[in-house]
């Protein structure tokens, strides 16, 4: 079980584990602002609820300038775990400018790309090749893709990360 950590403006921080979000709650440095519910913590002499999403009493600013870092993992889940030429079913990732030809591990010069087009593809571009990209490869942006551990998210966070996006 997870908790949302939100800061003092409701802007999304990280994901925690319930406990660590229980810790806070009860060292004052954090309230709860939902829980799940029938789901209770039971303590030597006490109850608590269990955090869904809790928001800190002091504020904590977010840096602005927050860059998701490229992993072969973020391309396939941004691209949705389809090739980026013919939309079927990716598991590799390709360099759209080929590495030997000074193209580089970036969000605009990586995208999904099926093991099939990926070998036939090679050492060319799309351009060389006759294909077109579904979708020109751009960085991820939102919530889901700066709040360390959103991706597999709660549906009681929905309305807090959908205020970040």
């Amino acid at each position: 079980m997870r908790t949302l950590v939100l800061n003092a403006g409701y802007e999304p921080l990280a994901v925690v584990s319930f406990k660590r979000a229980l810790v806070l709650v009860m060292n004052e440095k954090a309230t709860v602002i939902e829980r799940v519910d029938g789901d209770p913590v039971w303590g030597a002499s006490t109850v608590h609820d269990r955090p869904a999403v809790i928001v800190l009493t002091r504020y904590v600013r977010v840096p602005s300038g927050r860059r998701v870092p490229v992993t072969r993992r973020g391309v396939l889940r941004r691209d949705g775990h389809r090739c980026a030429y013919c939309s079927k079913s990716a598991s590799t990732i390709d360099h759209v400018m080929p590495r030997s030809r000074g193209g580089v591990d970036s969000w605009e010069n990586l995208v999904a790309c099926c093991l099939r087009c990926n070998n036939v593809k090679g050492d060319r571009t799309p351009q060389e090749m006759g294909w077109e990209l579904r979708n020109a490869p751009r960085p991820p942006h939102g919530a889901h893709w700066t709040v360390r551990g959103a991706e597999r998210a709660d549906p009681q966070w929905e309305p807090y990360l959908a205020l970040a996006a």
